[in-house]
């Protein structure tokens, strides 16, 4: 198991607004209860969204998983818990059906369930390939099909959250951010199909804020070295640091703002960099930049340097 030693970005479940700036076109009120689905509610991004959707007027079904986190859900105002693996068919039938039931209709999807492990490409496990994509995809993916058609009928929203992470290839996050990366291309697709049936599709891609994930990553690391063996003292101060790394972070209550303005603004953005942190966006934009700049060098339809600023001036415009 790899050792944390780099910084990490993104590391949000748990994803260009401008840290410590207020949204344009603030998000009016939601219309009286309409009703979202929130995937992962039951603490960090997740439990935020919820709480500040359910404040606003709207009606929110909060999937969790344990039954502590869903009597809790269910105690709140304008909440009704959802028992909601991502990773299991079943789950996804049942909450489909009980929303259905329900009558309500659906406005909005946010997919927020999230994870991560630490680990570098050569020495990530399957388990662990498999456990990150399985949530972070495959989830993502299974829960927007299920729903797909109620949020067509109400010509609704569609919020994933993502990550800078999505941007900045950090090591030893490699699976991680390779499910962020995927996760760009999954809303740039599905807004490219659902626009046409009427339905908007966004991306938030928080920075690095306070979240359960930090203490699940570090109990992870441990329980994967202690296979079979005694974790070392390197690895448990790895583990500890990215646990008391994640306890000093600024809670999430500016991610929850763009959700609710991915939800209700017209017209909504369609990608939200939310950051608490100067640096972080900063190296955000350095890094879809520098890309940029490697996809034009020495290829046979090189632009100038002119040519490629003026294409930002035009992508800036059209914002």
């Amino acid at each position: 198991m790899q050792l944390f030693t780099g910084r990490a970005f993104g590391m949000a479940i748990p994803v260009v607004c401008a840290f410590a700036m207020p949204l344009s076109g603030s998000a009016g009120p939601a219309p009286k209860r309409r009703a979202v689905l929130v995937t992962g509610a039951s603490s960090g991004i997740g439990l935020k969204i919820t709480e500040r959707l359910a404040a606003s007027g709207y009606y929110v079904y909060a999937g969790a998983r344990k039954s502590e986190d869903l009597d809790r859900l269910n105690a709140m105002e304008n909440v009704s818990a959802v028992k909601l693996d991502v990773t299991v068919q079943e789950d996804v039938d049942e909450a489909m059906a009980f929303i259905k039931h329900e009558g309500r209709g659906l406005w909005g999807l946010v997919n927020n369930a999230g994870v991560a492990a630490v680990g570098n490409v050569a020495e990530t496990s399957q388990r662990d390939l498999d456990f990150q994509f399985g949530v972070n995809v495959f989830g993502v993916h299974r829960v927007t099909r299920a729903f797909a058609p109620l949020i067509i009928a109400s010509k609704g929203r569609i919020t994933t959250i993502g990550s800078i992470s999505g941007y900045i290839a950090e090591e030893n996050f490699s699976t991680y951010c390779m499910t962020k990366f995927a996760m760009e291309a999954f809303a740039d697709s599905l807004a490219l199909e659902m626009a046409p049936l009427g339905v908007t599709v966004n991306i938030i891609e928080p920075g690095s804020f306070k979240s359960s994930i930090w203490r699940k990553v570090a109990d992870r690391q441990l329980e994967q070295a202690s296979l079979g063996k005694e974790v070392s003292a390197d690895v448990q101060q790895s583990a500890e640091g990215i646990a008391s790394y994640g306890a000093g972070l600024p809670e999430p209550d500016t991610v929850a703002a763009a959700v609710e303005h991915a939800l209700s603004a017209q017209p909504p953005k369609h990608r939200y960099m939310v950051t608490p942190d100067e640096d972080e966006a900063t190296v955000t934009l350095q890094s879809a930049l520098r890309r940029v700049a490697e996809l034009n060098q020495d290829q046979r339809f090189s632009h100038s340097r002119d040519d490629l600023v003026k294409m930002l001036h035009e992508a800036l415009d059209a914002l």
